[in-house]
């Protein structure tokens, strides 16, 4: 009998334990081990706000790349950021997507003909209804303080594949490595070999993942390849909209039943991409099922829901409050409150 109550006693001491070390995580850590074991989380659809999450319903509320927007995705419960990264004219690693300044500063000109302090005097705008908000020009030192313990970051590089051991570097003094995604396309033996030469070259501690496009990538055996080159825990692929009157009935050649079985395989998560690029036909990125369609023409199933159902397991968009409400109401979220992760499945189903 004491036996029986020592096991017991032990046995809640580790319930509590575990209750009290998943209260002790912080946010960025919760979902760093979504984003870290894939198979355990297939029934959770992760959201990433493309260029911080700038946009709700169509309308930009936030300057795009902005820590305000990076709050506003924060406090709606996106999982990642994407933000963009260019260098100053003394070398400083800044968050800006276009190459010149007009588009969304005070300012006019290329960045790079700009130093640290001179992209200080640049304030940022909202697109669309110009308006001028108090912040300028944020360094990556200051993006990734901004998040740091709070969601993980995805770093688009605007530069060379070189340069991306700097920015993991300013990642690694801060003591927030962990919680960076860097990525970069593949589409050949030797851009692996080039790419896999770079990270070789940085380090580990860090997220890596690769592109893959249907222009030049049509089969899962290339994802294999790349898997086994990197061991990533996700893979963003891309199914190119054919024409502006098209919408993909399968998700193209990339977002295939063996696809699926590759990701299984290799345990790592599908990134799909519904955000719109300018001057394009909605969705490009995703066989005309983009945002557009989702919200404008309020056909979120057959955006998200469609993506979902072909297996991403995270998905980055313009509109991530749309999607998250969306996602949730139709059971591809799970609460973050919800406790214990799940079993890890076996890539083999037994039918004894």
């Amino acid at each position: 009998m004491r036996t029986i109550w020592l096991s017991l006693l032990f046995s809640s001491a580790l319930v509590a334990f575990s209750d009290q070390s998943l209260a002790g995580e912080t946010r960025a850590r919760q979902i760093l081990d979504r984003f870290e074991h894939a198979n355990q989380w297939r029934d959770h659809v992760m959201v990433v706000a493309h260029r911080a999450g700038s946009m709700q319903a169509g309308k930009t509320l936030y300057a795009e790349n902005s820590i305000a927007a990076v709050e506003g995705s924060i406090a709606m419960g996106a999982e990642i950021v994407e933000v963009d990264i260019r260098r100053s004219k003394d070398g400083e690693f800044v968050v800006m997507h276009d190459s010149w300044l007009d588009r969304t500063t005070t300012c006019k000109g290329e960045v790079v003909k700009y130093t640290l302090a001179e992209l200080k005097t640049c304030r940022l705008m909202v697109e669309g209804t110009g308006a001028v908000t108090g912040e300028t020009v944020s360094t990556l030192r200051e993006m990734l303080m901004a998040t740091r313990d709070r969601i993980l970051i995805n770093l688009d590089n605007k530069l060379d594949v070189g340069d991306l051991s700097g920015m993991i570097a300013v990642a690694r003094d801060l003591g927030m490595a962990e919680q960076v995604i860097v990525k970069e396309n593949l589409w050949n033996q030797n851009r692996i070999t080039t790419v896999q030469a770079a990270m070789t070259a940085i380090g580990g501690g860090f997220q890596f993942m690769p592109i893959i496009a249907d222009d030049a990538v049509r089969d899962a055996v290339f994802a294999r390849t790349v898997g086994h080159a990197f061991s990533p825990r996700a893979i963003e692929l891309i199914n190119w909209r054919a024409g502006a009157e098209t919408l993909t009935e399968t998700g193209g050649p990339l977002f295939s039943t063996r696809m699926r079985a590759a990701a299984v395989r290799g345990n790592w998560h599908i990134w799909a991409d519904t955000y719109a690029i300018a001057n394009k036909p909605g969705g490009f990125l995703a066989g005309g099922r983009g945002d557009e369609l989702a919200v404008q023409a309020s056909l979120p199933r057959e955006v998200w829901g469609f993506w979902a159902d072909r297996g991403a397991t995270i998905i980055q968009t313009d509109e991530p409050k749309a999607a998250i409400v969306w996602l949730d109401a139709n059971g591809f979220r799970v609460s973050y409150t919800d406790g214990e992760r799940p079993v890890e499945p076996a890539n083999t189903a037994s039918i004894n």
